[in-house]
């Protein structure tokens, strides 16, 4: 299984929202992620470019309830680090851009985990596949 594979796992912003909003399709495998993270099993590895992008539609909808259950399950959850972005992780993620087709937010989020020390990556974008850089776990190829 990928999480017994890898100690420290990056995460794409995605993952954080399936688990928070109970994702019809994702949420089980996005909580059994969350369990072990949680156990201490693995280490979860987010940039804090992710806190941007999954506060976006709760502002946009004015539900700041759901605001402030993002901020209280993300800043506290236990083994889960959040990593501000660097010079070093800027240049990784251009680097990460210039070699594979992605965005700039997923090679930011990339660039973020390896410098983290992640082994393996957890998100849900196909264009992720062929990044030899980590271990890439695709959650749609999973089902």
């Amino acid at each position: 299984m990928f999480l017994r594979r890898h100690k420290r796992i990056g995460l794409d912003s995605n993952i954080l929202i399936y688990f928070i909003e109970e994702h019809p399709q994702y949420h089980q495998t996005s909580r059994k992620i969350f369990k072990a993270i949680e156990a201490g099993r693995n280490t979860g590895l987010c940039s804090t470019l992710s806190l941007l992008e999954v506060l976006v539609q709760p502002y946009k909808q004015n539900n700041d309830e759901l605001v402030n259950q993002f901020y209280a399950l993300l800043t506290t959850y236990p083994n889960l680090q959040w990593i501000g972005l660097t010079t070093a992780i800027a240049d990784t993620g251009a680097r990460l851009r210039a070699k594979y087709t992605i965005k700039t937010p997923d090679a930011i989020l990339l660039a973020t985990a390896i410098h983290a020390g992640a082994s393996g990556f957890i998100g849900n974008d196909n264009k992720m596949k062929g990044i030899t850089e980590l271990d890439v776990l695709i959650l749609n190829e999973t089902d």
